[in-house]
């Protein structure tokens, strides 16, 4: 659904949105009212105060709903199921011991990071979260101590890779509107996003597990019982490293034909043909987690188990997450009434003629849309389309432009809150609550933003040096 006529002047509607986020947050942390509840609540209210037409409410709040879940159900299903069948039957066991016998005990986080940072090329934040899950509880629960310690440096890996490296659609949509080299972001974008991620999540992660205490879920995975039972049926059959490492590869490389396809597409250098639509189907996420699945039910679920008791292992894995996807589907809702009602644009509106540097005017409208409408993707894309204009008559070389979609990216990564459907996941899966979550997640993805905004300032005053 487009967005509608704003009702109201710009100082009205980001009143109006200060309010609903006001009312979101004191639902939910004082009156502890449940998160879905609230958040649909919320966007009733928002919907009909920022003057959509009541006939349209309905339409406006399940457009939000309806796109989110489109986007998570069937990835989160799936990767909850491959995690589960990881498990129990010991393979996240095997990966995170290879990943100690690397990288030694005390820099286990660091491994973490590491491999989220590798598999984060190609695969979404999202999805990388989930497939990754089993191997960051089996670490925490090893090694003991908060959760954060192990949980937000590959958290963080995906993150920033996600918003700051093609081919991921945001940085690539971005570069696309704003006339520049795929190659050249990708190559500036690649080394500020280990950046971001060691200062931004790796550093800040050991600082603030040490502070905040966040006990391994016991939910998610069938840990009820700490995976002991689980480790008892696996030891004697557990699959060999070069197997869970290949599983968790099917999906990165399957991913990447659908990703390396597109953007060649795009750019006129590939044609349309059969070959790229199946390139295209099997690479799109969910069908390529589907494919991961069946392979790892025939791989993994039969070492020792009938096809009967491998469905009731997949089943059992799908009932805590129910909650986990219509949070995240109410939060869509939620994100998708600011959009449609025009905030999103009033906040754009307001900053676009402010009349700061290039640079800096594209980090303050990615950031103003991203608190806005939650969504980093559209926060990077329609930034990108408000400053092209200027960006053209400026001349800008391809490493500048390159800049510019990196500090993009930085602001459409800070300030993640309730009306983005990634801090639910986080929220949900990490099992903190709402006021845990703003005072780490929100705070850890916002020290990545700011410290990639930190790099595209420097690069900028170094190209300005040398005349590039």
């Amino acid at each position: 659904m487009e967005p509608i006529e704003p009702a109201y002047g710009s100082v009205a509607l980001l009143l109006i949105a200060a309010a609903a986020v006001a009312l979101l947050l004191i639902l939910i942390m004082v009156v502890r009212l449940h998160a879905m509840i609230s958040l649909v609540l919320v966007s009733v209210i928002t919907a009909v105060a920022a003057g959509i037409p009541i006939g349209d409410v309905p339409d406006a709040l399940f457009a939000g709903f309806s796109e989110t879940l489109g986007e998570v159900a069937l990835l989160v299903g799936f990767g909850v199921m491959l995690g589960r069948l990881l498990e129990v039957t010991g393979g996240a066991q095997v990966l995170a011991d290879t990943l100690i016998s690397r990288f030694g005990e005390k820099r286990a986080p660091f491994a973490l990071g590491v491999a989220a940072l590798l598999f984060g090329f190609p695969i979404f934040f999202d999805a990388g979260l989930v497939v990754f899950l089993p191997i960051i509880f089996t670490v925490a629960r090893r090694f003991g101590g908060s959760l954060l310690l192990y949980a937000f440096p590959a958290a963080g890996g995906f993150a920033a890779m996600h918003a700051l490296v093609p081919p991921h659609p945001g940085p690539v949509a971005a570069g696309v509107s704003l006339g520049g080299d795929i190659g050249v972001i990708l190559l500036v974008g690649v080394p500020t996003a280990v950046i971001a991620w060691y200062f931004g999540s790796y550093l800040f992660s050991q600082a603030v597990g040490r502070r905040v205490h966040v006990d391994v879920p016991t939910v998610l995975f069938g840990e009820e019982n700490g995976g002991e039972e689980h480790q008892e049926r696996s030891d004697a059959d557990a699959p060999p490293f070069a197997l869970v490492l290949g599983l968790l590869l099917l999906p990165m490389v399957l991913i990447s034909f659908n990703t390396l396809v597109s953007t060649l597409i795009e750019s006129g250098t590939l044609d349309e043909s059969t070959l790229t639509g199946i390139l295209l189907l099997v690479g799109n996420t969910p069908v390529a987690l589907l494919i991961t699945l069946l392979v790892a039910i025939v791989v993994l679920g039969r070492r020792g188990r009938t096809y009967e008791e491998t469905t009731s292992v997949l089943d059992d894995a799908l009932g805590p997450i129910c909650s986990i996807i219509l949070i995240t589907g109410a939060g869509g809702m939620f994100g998708g009434v600011l959009y449609i009602s025009g905030i999103g644009e009033a906040l754009t509106t307001s900053l676009e003629d402010i009349g700061m540097p290039v640079l800096a005017q594209a980090f303050v409208i990615a950031t103003a849309l991203r608190v806005a409408q939650g969504s980093a993707t559209v926060a990077l894309t329609t930034t990108a389309g408000v400053i092209a204009a200027p960006v053209a008559e400026e001349g800008f070389g391809d490493f500048r432009i390159a800049l510019l979609v990196v500090a993009i990216a930085a602001g459409a990564t800070v300030l993640s809150h309730v009306n983005d459907s990634g801090f639910w996941l986080v929220s949900r899966f990490f099992q903190m609550d709402e006021k845990q979550t703003l005072r780490t997640w929100t705070v850890m993805e916002t020290t990545i933003g700011l410290t990639a905004f930190a790099v595209a300032v420097v690069l900028w005053g170094v190209a300005g040096a040398v005349g590039v």
